[in-house]
């Protein structure tokens, strides 16, 4: 017997992880294992006939909690407790502790046995685990732009965020414990979508779906929802983690893209068969034209017969009229292949006194006709545009042409060129009538032509300056023009300038 007690008494006082002593009746210390002096920092000879209540906190002390542990043990036969206890040092540790009382034969209370574990790591584990959560529950709350909640195994609602509430339009009080098949339309529930959902995230651990959800005030929403399962460590299913977002703005988004994108094709589709018609036209039109003007030209030379002054007049004006159709169609071709892009650019150095005296040449009979100058204005030698020769030419015909036209007889059209900064510029200035401010930017646009009306004689498709705009502004330029009523207008031309 006494072998056997010496072998205890060696075993508890080898043990390390555990403070392992004895207490009298009082509370004071009897005994004292490695383990004890390892925990709390006393030797044997530091704390034997101490009271136990050394080893609490001041708090603890002052709610009189060592003799309250004393009492419940004598009482109840143990006590166990967990809270932060007093090293040697001062330092503090959280411990567990278990005191059983001990009786002897005659069931007197003899004493105490006090068994102490050293658990801090633990509880900063557990503490740092609650503080991670208690912040991931604090952001998955605070997230307002996700619908993020949990359901139970049955699908009911056991959680809701901000979001949701933002969303869904329901506060937590209103939905925590309903099914979350109140968010499904009724095509939805008919066809038991949201049971197959929970299935298939049981089955393979998530889903996911986009479609339409339901508001608490009866709207729809487009959302794209993921269902994951939530499993503990022996597999067994929790519940379910649900996150939903709005994805409306971006469903109508996309919707208006696709509709762009299909008015788009339909318009390239139909400039197409425009330009397609108007090449046909184009052809059909200009043989009989051609035809036309030269049997007028064959009968103004008297080669069928005597042609009388009257019939001369007569030939004139229907050549007059043939010239006119080809170039309303010309401009019109010109104007089609320009919309749709069909048209190539030669860019190239061009002389710009070259192209104007080349072009001043072509209207100077049109121009003696009204008795209008055309006048030369300063125009540099040497000065270059990058530029398509022909497309220039065409552009500065159609302004000579125009500002001869709207001139009055006896009138004066003057164009000149200058130099400026990166740029070079062409001017056709003239002494017509001029152009109303709040018509400046109307004469560009297709099919305009002012002061057209039931007396006037001007022809035209009204297509020509929208055509130029459009040619000056593929080589780099612009056309722009300054005018004041009855003081004429001056239209300018910009194009790069050519090293």
């Amino acid at each position: 017997m006494a072998e056997s007690t010496g072998l205890y008494q060696l075993l508890v006082d080898s043990v390390q992880d555990y403070a392992i002593f004895a207490l009298d009746a009082a509370g004071y210390v009897l005994s004292w294992n490695a383990g004890a002096q390892r925990l709390k920092g006393y030797t044997r000879d530091e704390i034997v006939g101490r009271h136990f209540s050394t080893f609490y906190t001041p708090e603890d002390l002052a709610t009189g909690k060592p003799a309250w542990e004393l009492e419940v043990a004598e009482r109840d036969g143990r006590v166990e407790d967990e809270g932060w206890r007093v090293r040697n040092d001062g330092t503090l540790f959280w411990a567990n502790v278990v005191i059983t009382a001990l009786f002897d034969e005659s069931d007197t209370l003899v004493g105490f046995a006090k068994v102490t574990r050293d658990l801090t790591q633990r509880r900063r584990t557990e503490e740092s685990l609650r503080v991670s959560e208690e912040r991931f529950r604090l952001l998955v709350h605070s997230v307002k732009d996700y619908a993020i909640f949990m359901l139970d195994p049955d699908g009911r609602v056991s959680s809701w965020n901000e979001g949701a509430q933002r969303i869904k339009q329901y506060t937590p009080g209103e939905i925590i414990g309903r099914h979350f098949s109140t968010f499904y339309t009724a095509e939805d529930l008919a066809a038991g979508k949201p049971a197959w959902e929970l299935e298939t995230a049981i089955r393979d651990g998530r889903v996911e779906d986009e479609g339409w959800r339901i508001r608490k005030d009866g709207t729809r929403f487009w959302a794209n929802v993921v269902i994951t399962a939530v499993r503990n460590g022996r597999g067994e299913l929790m519940g379910f983690a649900k996150v939903t977002r709005d994805l409306t703005e971006r469903r109508e988004a996309e919707a208006l893209a696709m509709e762009s994108a299909r008015r788009i094709a339909e318009a390239e589709a139909a400039n197409r068969t425009k330009s397609e018609f108007l090449a046909a036209m184009s052809h059909e039109l200009r043989t009989p034209l051609n035809a036309i003007g030269g049997y007028a030209e064959l009968m103004a030379m008297g080669l069928g017969g005597t042609v009388t002054g009257e019939q001369q007049g007569y030939l004139e004006k229907i050549q007059r009229s043939q010239r006119h159709l080809l170039q309303i169609i010309s401009d019109l071709l010109n104007f089609s292949r320009i919309e749709a892009g069909q048209i190539e650019y030669e860019v190239a150095p061009v002389p710009l006194q070259a192209s104007i005296h080349s072009v001043r040449a072509m209207l100077l009979p049109q121009a003696g006709e009204k008795r209008i100058g055309l006048v030369l204005g300063p125009c540099p030698a040497g000065l270059c545009a990058l530029a398509d020769a022909v497309k220039m030419e065409q552009i500065i015909l159609n302004l000579c042409s125009n500002a001869v036209k709207f001139t009055p007889e006896g009138g004066r059209v003057e164009v000149s060129c200058e130099t400026r900064g990166d740029r070079v510029a062409v001017m056709v200035s003239d002494t017509g009538v001029g152009i109303p401010p709040d018509q400046a930017d109307r004469i560009f646009e297709p099919f305009v032509q002012l002061g057209r009306g039931l007396t006037t004689q001007h022809e035209g498709t009204g297509l020509g300056l929208a055509i130029s705009r459009d040619l000056a502004r593929a080589m780099g330029g612009d056309l722009t023009v300054s005018s004041e009523p009855g003081a004429g207008a001056t239209f300018t031309l910009t194009l790069p300038a050519a090293e």
